[in-house]
């Protein structure tokens, strides 16, 4: 089992299953990863800054 890269907790994931694009959340910390590769299974961070700016900046395109 993957371990998250932030607390070094296991992370209960079939590893077989996911995807790139799929979100997965560690247990024990809370940090939400995004698969970015699954031959080796690679994590990224999800930014919550980043998707709040991003969600903004959609919002004002919405409204014009």
């Amino acid at each position: 089992m993957p371990n998250c890269p932030e607390c070094e907790n296991e992370l209960d994931l079939d590893v077989e299953e996911m995807e790139e694009g799929d979100s997965v959340a560690c247990e024990e910390c809370g940090t939400e990863f995004e698969v970015v590769g699954v031959d080796p299974l690679e994590l990224t961070r999800v930014d919550d800054d980043y998707d709040d700016e991003d969600e903004e900046f959609f919002e004002e395109e919405e409204e014009e």
